[in-house]
């Protein structure tokens, strides 16, 4: 066993406890190299299947993706702790309302201790004048990032460190990609996703990739999961009991945070690379989302692609036709899945 997995699997399963000030963020759009700039240490915020979503549900509404639904539930209980504020950016519908609900709960119930909250409006169409808002508005976000921090912001240096970290992730993610793989999905999640300052988090990457050739080998059919995303280990755990092991996702907690770097130290690098991320569901079309799932199922060597649209995030099985008829490999897809849960009825039924 590699004593590097073990530590990345260890701060992936328990909450960070930082040593300086922390802001929470919701939504892959959200520029964390601005946050590291100010200081900052960024805590993406994460739901829990398992647990009660009774307040979130009573402001969003359970017509509302419910992964978002648990994190307002966490965040009103404290589950995150002291959190400075928290960004949001515009991913999806999803993270949208849960920004307006947050901004309401402020309002209307200011003594809830509900941090305060900033929307990072950032769109991506193919446009000229798509790309001069999203100047605009990642300027704004680093103009009150400088406010609130009080100091200058060392862009340079922060968007060095997330490229490096980039570059390690990329290291790893070719471990779980070789034959046969040398991580599962799951524990590619943990070594992605660790609640690590940002420091440690490199340094985890480099020790877990010196220590590759203690890793087992493992080996199953071999799945591209599709997308919903997965802040929680469950689905990928369940997926991998059944004799399945995860080599690739095109979700934002998996292979995309690995898959472009910045580059430049300034805003412009930054906002071209937050305009220009990976065709996830919810800012792709059906036909970008199926070329992008054909290139990787290839370049993962998989055998199978996995769909998955959890109930309330429908966007993920509007793909799912294009997506099929461009791989040369079957294709399953899990439709309306509970939070944290995969019904494996369709998955098994291909298998026969």
């Amino acid at each position: 066993m590699s004593p590097a997995l073990a530590a990345l699997e260890a701060a992936y399963a328990r909450p960070c406890v930082p040593g300086g000030p922390a802001i929470g963020y919701v939504g892959a759009d959200v520029p964390v190299e601005l946050l590291t700039a100010a200081g900052f240490h960024a805590v993406r915020l994460t739901g829990d299947p398992g647990g009660d979503a009774a307040p979130g549900d009573r402001y969003l509404g359970r017509g509302v993706d419910p992964m978002a639904r648990s994190i307002l539930t966490r965040l009103l209980t404290g589950a995150f702790g002291e959190l400075e504020r928290v960004v949001v950016s515009h991913d999806c519908e999803a993270s949208l309302r849960f920004f307006y609900a947050l901004r309401e709960l402020r309002r209307i119930e200011p003594g809830a201790g509900v941090p305060e909250a900033y929307l990072v409006d950032v769109l991506h169409l193919p446009h000229r004048t798509t790309a001069r808002y999203n100047r605009r508005r990642i300027g704004e976000f680093a103009a009150r990032l400088a406010a609130w921090s009080g100091r200058p912001l060392d862009l340079p240096a922060a968007i060095e460190a997330h490229d490096e970290r980039r570059r390690l992730l990329a290291a790893v993610a070719e471990l779980r990609r070789a034959v046969p793989a040398r991580l599962t999905g799951a524990q590619f999640l943990a070594a992605a996703n660790a609640d690590l300052p940002l420091p440690e988090h490199v340094a985890r990457l480099r020790e877990l990739l010196a220590q590759s050739d203690r890793l087992p080998s493992w080996r199953g059919r071999r799945v591209f999961l599709s997308g919903s995303d997965h802040d929680t280990p469950h689905v990928y755990e369940t997926i991998e009991a059944d004799g399945h092991v995860i080599v690739g996702e095109d979700h934002s907690f998996g292979d995309p945070q690995a898959e472009r770097r910045v580059g430049r130290g300034d805003l412009d690098a930054l906002t071209e690379h937050y305009h220009e991320s990976g065709p996830t569901a919810h800012r792709a079309t059906a036909a970008e989302r199926a070329r992008h799932a054909a290139t990787a199922v290839r370049r993962c060597r998989a055998e199978l692609l996995v769909a998955y649209a959890r109930t309330g995030d429908d966007a993920p099985a509007w793909d799912f036709a294009a997506q099929r008829a461009a791989l040369d490999v079957p294709a399953v897809l899990l439709d309306r899945q509970d939070y944290g849960r995969a019904d494996l009825a369709a998955l098994r039924k291909e298998e026969t």
